[in-house]
């Protein structure tokens, strides 16, 4: 199961948005852990996470974050300014489709792992 680390200035925005996405994997069958964290809380969570999503508003810190995950072996995307939208769990869920490959250990038809 792949897990996705959301996290943005102090949390909030990411905490929706990882419950957005939760539901979003599961409608399109693919199994994955989402969760949120503050900038403050990334480094514990990183070395179980598989992607790493920063809030869009956190553009100027970008590339520190990406560098902690990256000691970690984690990808990290930037989320779009409208990821905390109506179409926000999609375009993270396309973001997440990007970075790694969905193989078939992550969907449910292949899995009896539900969500």
């Amino acid at each position: 199961m792949e897990t996705v680390l959301i996290v943005c200035g102090a949390g909030a925005s990411s905490t929706f948005l990882a419950s957005r996405l939760r539901t979003l994997a599961k409608s399109r069958g693919v199994v994955l852990a989402a969760q949120a964290a503050s900038t403050s809380d990334l480094r514990p969570y990183l070395h179980t996470s598989t992607v790493l999503l920063v809030g869009p508003h956190l553009a100027d810190s970008f590339a520190t974050l990406s560098a902690e995950a990256a000691e970690f072996g984690v990808p990290a995307a930037l989320l779009p300014p409208t990821a905390f939208g109506p179409s926000g769990a999609e375009q993270a869920l396309d973001l997440v489709e990007t970075l790694v490959t969905l193989g078939p250990s992550l969907t449910s038809s292949s899995t009896n792992a539900t969500n």
